[in-house]
């Protein structure tokens, strides 16, 4: 397993070597509501910094992924655009950097709009999944939803429809999203599978949450022996995974958006920094974390910047 972070808009010359160069460092007082606000503003209308945006690398060989089947796959995970991090213009270099980078297929893994209180310019879920149907790979452009998607439609929260408005807006993009459903993909000749699995965090009820993953009913359709892979927004079901599967993808812990010395203080998993993020081998199962581009909550990403991530499987 290897892995490479190149770095984006901004950085000095040799700096994309350097791990400790692409933390930013925190403020040395702590700034009132107002001054951050203020902040925001000017970072969103570039008056600050454009943000940063990677591209992180991994390369991959599971023992049950084909030495003869090479495949690249882009992962953009967790915009939560128009949030401080991902104005739509930030969203679209992303867009750009992927379809720069040609791979075999692109995955998109879910918590498309920005929530919470620090909100710059929030566009509407049609508009987010027409810049991402701009997306190109031979292999076509597959999405399921987070968790976010699921808690933003008051009716999907009520059980009176079966999928949140998310879906709509990205099928009249182009963009049909995987719920529990299997696709088969045909590269180099060969059949891949590619599961998409509903989000483990879908529903918010009683102060408890709730599924609407069906991991086994999911990966029932796929031939024994057959390469496969899986997307999972949150990446808690990885020890539930079979290692039939070739790698799982996911998304959600935003790599803890503060990271420091490889460790994030508080990660939305109830294993901790176990999957908080990169590329995670158990007994010979692989799965990789993306960090994602948005953030969540708090309007800060420390040690942690946005990325786009490549994983190369051969």
């Amino acid at each position: 397993m290897t892995t490479e972070v190149a770095a984006f808009a901004g950085l000095p010359a040799g700096a994309e070597s350097r791990p400790e160069a692409l933390a930013r460092t925190a403020p040395t007082r702590r700034p009132g509501r107002r001054r951050l606000l203020g902040w925001l503003g000017a970072h969103r209308r570039g008056g600050a910094h454009e943000p940063r945006l990677e591209l992180v690398r991994y390369r991959l060989a599971p023992p049950n992924w084909p030495r003869d089947l090479p495949l690249s796959i882009v992962i953009i995970a967790d915009p939560h655009a128009g949030g401080p991090q991902t104005p739509v213009e930030h969203l679209a270099r992303a867009v750009g950097m992927a379809n720069s980078l040609r791979p075999d297929l692109v995955v998109l893994l879910g918590d498309y709009l920005a929530d919470g209180r620090f909100i710059a310019e929030r566009p509407t879920m049609r508009q987010v999944a027409e810049i991402l149907a701009g997306l190109h790979a031979p292999l076509g452009v597959h999405a399921v939803l987070g968790n976010h998607d699921w808690w933003e439609c008051p009716a999907a929260q009520a059980g009176l429809r079966p999928l949140p408005e998310a879906a709509e807006a990205f099928a009249a993009a182009g963009l049909p999203v995987m719920h529990n459903e299997l696709r088969r993909l045909v590269h180099c000749g060969r059949d891949v599978w590619l599961a998409g699995l509903g989000s483990q965090w879908a529903y918010r009820r009683g102060g408890a949450i709730h599924g609407a993953h069906d991991l086994e009913g999911t990966l029932a359709g796929i031939p024994d022996g057959a390469p496969s892979i899986l997307l999972a927004h949150e990446p808690d079901i990885f020890p539930s995974v079979p290692e039939q599967v070739g790698v799982t993808l996911s998304g959600h812990t935003h790599g803890g958006q503060v990271r420091l010395r490889g460790y994030s203080p508080l990660v939305p998993s109830r294993y901790g920094n176990r999957y908080a993020y990169g590329a995670v081998e158990e007994e010979g199962r692989h799965l990789v974390v993306s960090g994602g581009i948005g953030n969540s909550a708090l309007p800060i990403r420390l040690g942690m910047p946005p990325e786009v991530t490549l994983v190369e499987l051969a």
